[in-house]
This record gives structure tokens, sequence and C-alpha cells, in this order.
């Protein structure tokens, strides 16, 4: 099975518990996540939310209000242009 095909198979509730799980950096049993499966974790819980379709809003990592550093280029690109 690859991972597009777990990705496919899981569950609103598996991608839950493994969001978490990233969130807090351990499992729901209290173990601690190594770092290798923060990043697999991780990379599922994009892949579910992408096949989806999720609001970008809903979805990992989502920012409400632009960083400081990526209005700064905004201002250089108008700037140039």
């Amino acid at each position: 099975m690859t991972l597009q095909d777990m990705i496919k198979n899981m569950t609103p509730e598996i991608y839950a518990s493994l969001r978490q799980a990233v969130e807090l950096r351990k499992w729901p049993n209290g173990v601690r996540l190594t770092e290798e499966q923060v990043e697999l974790c991780m990379e599922a819980v994009i892949l579910f939310e992408f096949q989806h379709d999720m609001p970008a809003q809903d979805r990992v990592g989502f920012m409400e209000d632009q960083c400081e550093s990526d209005k700064e280029h905004t201002d250089i690109i108008k700037i140039m242009q």
C-alpha cells in the first residue's frame, strides 16, 4: 500500500488524531513522537488536507495575517514596478 492509498483511506478521526499528535509532539497515550514521526505525520496531514480540498484557513500552518517580512518584500516589489 502506498502513502497515497493510505491517505485516501484515512478517516477524519485519524486525520484529527495525527494533527493533534503533531501539535502536541506526542501520541494520545503520551509517548513522545520522534522527529521522523513528526515529519511523516505532518506529510500525511498536509496530503489529507490537499486531497479533501480543505479551505486554506482550516489547513495546518495557515496564518491569517501576513508576516512582517512578507510585507517588506511586497513594498519592495511595488517600488520596483
